[in-house]
């Protein structure tokens, strides 16, 4: 009998060579792994056979999706993807539950691995043979969204760009540039309303499928224990709602009726809110992805050594596609390739400031994936997306003040008025990550969440708690239209409430940072290199933070927010202080 070792010398030697292999081949290597006793003696070498298997069949997957993703336009790369996420993927998933409860009934537990066998025993608690051709057609239908708004474009000065390069006017000083910015950006997602609602629709009954199949009233009881969410209940999310409601949104209200007062108009519209009311002209602190990566090169060199080489081999070995172009699907993200050890950062860039605020985020995915990769197993490196975003997010913080020449891109006063703007968008996006997980609690806990009519209304509901201050007179279908391009709604379903727990987390860490600059570096290296080997309320200790549920830690560091913000709006010369 063929012992882990003798497994791994055979297994093909590059991810590539899966993009063509057979499903029936690759099911035989985890058969092998299947028949091999399971002992004492040979659990590490078994575990880091295993290991090598899943680390082979997700970087495959990922360069697919990389490449699908990078240009959607290619039938051969989208053929590619799918056949990974809509037919590898959920059977090889279902083949994993198999070798864990394997692992699990053998009764061992190997040192370092008791978080990913709590994951272990909940993932063999949910698995249900049922839902793997539903994740297969979830798979697919979430590539059809991508192939929708993908496609999106907008007229422009009369051809047809890409969405995403629409950003820099809708930060344009010129109100009336910005409406048309605004209602052309939005307009392909009004005019698209009812293909993906029908989209959804189905989205939503393959999901509720999913959850009654594994013994769960609804999806969203079901997806508590599928991410792992082990240290936070759907009571804990509805607190934070309320906290959000009680302590975020009077700031968030203070704050635009500062900028209404800068801006100089009598109420603010939906295309008020990009510009930065703190200077006459707008920013433009990049031309071309060359400078975007040479800056936040100069940015990471500053920070720390470690991360400015991680950044350098990224740009070295071709990991970073930031520009917007044709074709290409919309926003962002950072995957990690396994058995390389390397991150894949990807983005939109259109040449201003928030394109840089997204590649220090996506970096921050990035050197948690070099970080933890010095670990052995592939489990033990996948971090949960709590702890994955406090990364990203305390990397925004951590850096987004070194945005100043000669290290940055912009000039001393520029620097502070982005490190202002940031700091007023963290509380909104506090907000708009409340409603958007308010809304997806609601759509899979209601039964009216199966009709488009009704779930466009709770939404318009929900976004009223906890977005004051904004004129929506006339706009009530590009109102709407905001959770259509919410793509995490329609691909990663309950993937947003994390973004609220790592931005509270991210403050802290970088409060910390204010006392103590490298101490607060050095805790979050610590935690980076982690991964996934400790409970989450641990990973966010070394990193020098808590899980914030309640409104009292909200209240202290929203009002650590507007403190900032007061001092970083008083140092601005007088004559940038409004808009004409």
């Amino acid at each position: 009998m063929s012992t882990p070792a003798d497994l791994v010398q055979r297994y093909p030697a590059s991810p590539d060579q899966l993009h063509s292999m057979p499903w029936e081949a690759l099911r035989g290597w985890y058969q092998a792994l299947a028949a091999v006793p399971l002992t004492a003696t040979n659990s590490e070498e078994w575990l880091a056979a295993w290991s090598r298997l899943e680390s082979l069949i997700s970087e495959a997957a990922s360069a697919a999706m990389i490449a699908y993703t990078c240009d959607t336009t290619d039938p051969a790369k989208e053929k590619i993807h799918l056949r990974f996420a809509a037919e590898v993927l959920p059977k090889a998933e279902e083949q994993s539950v198999g070798l864990a409860r394997k692992l699990v009934e053998s009764g061992l537990e190997p040192p370092g691995m008791e978080t990913v066998m709590a994951r272990f025993r909940t993932a063999i608690e949910l698995f249900r043979e049922a839902n793997v051709p539903l994740f297969s057609d979830l798979e697919e239908l979430g590539s059809g969204y991508q192939k929708i708004t993908g496609a999106m474009t907008a007229m422009w000065d009369g051809r047809p760009v890409p969405l995403p390069q629409l950003a820099p006017f809708l930060q344009s000083t010129d109100r009336a540039v910005r409406e048309r910015a605004y209602r052309a950006t939005v307009a392909p997602y009004v005019t698209s309303r009812d293909e993906l609602a029908s989209l959804f629709n189905r989205m939503r009954a393959q999901r509720q499928q999913v959850a009654r199949n594994a013994g769960f009233a609804n999806y969203r009881d079901y997806i508590f224990p599928a991410k792992f969410r082990f240290d936070y209940t759907p009571d804990d999310c509805r607190r934070f709602h309320d906290a959000v409601e009680a302590t975020v949104v009077p700031a968030v209200a203070r704050s635009l009726e500062e900028r209404r007062a800068r801006l100089g108009v009598d109420r603010l519209r939906p295309w008020d809110l990009a510009v930065n009311p703190y200077r006459l002209d707008a920013d433009r602190p990049f031309e071309g992805a060359g400078q975007l990566i040479e800056g936040a090169a100069r940015i990471f060199a500053d920070l720390d050594a470690e991360f400015a080489g991680e950044f350098r081999v990224m740009m070295d070995e071709g990991l970073l596609d930031l520009e917007s172009r044709h074709g290409k699907a919309p926003g962002g993200y950072c995957d990690t390739l396994h058995v390389q050890g390397r991150p894949f950062i990807f983005m939109n860039a259109s040449g201003v400031v928030d394109d840089i605020m997204t590649l220090l985020h996506e970096a921050g995915h990035a050197f948690h994936a070099f970080a933890s990769h010095r670990l052995p197993l592939i489990w033990q490196r996948h971090p949960g997306s709590e702890s994955a975003e406090l990364a990203s997010m305390s990397m925004e913080l951590l850096a987004g003040g070194r945005l100043g020449r000669p290290i940055g891109y912009l000039g001393e006063v520029d620097a502070r008025r982005a490190l202002l703007d940031r700091l007023e968008d963290v509380l909104a996006t506090l907000g708009h990550i409340a409603s958007i997980d308010a809304f997806q609690h609601w759509v899979y806990t209601d039964d009216a969440g199966a009709d488009p009519e009704a779930r466009d209304a709770a939404w318009l509901d929900i976004r009223g708690r906890f977005e004051p201050a904004v004129d929506w007179e006339g706009l009530e279908a590009e109102r709407v239209g905001r959770w259509y391009r919410q793509l995490h709604v329609f691909l990663y379903p309950f993937y947003y409430i994390e973004y609220g727990i790592a931005q509270l987390g991210a403050l802290q860490v970088w409060r910390n940072s204010q006392a103590d600059p490298a101490a607060a570096v050095t805790a979050y290296r610590d935690f980076l290199a982690l991964g996934a080997t400790r409970p989450l309320p641990q990973l966010y200790r070394t990193a020098g933070a808590r899980l914030v549920f309640d409104a009292a830690g909200m209240a202290e560091l929203v009002q650590l927010v507007e403190e900032q913000t007061a001092r970083l709006r008083d140092g601005l010369p007088p004559r940038e202080v409004a808009l004409s």
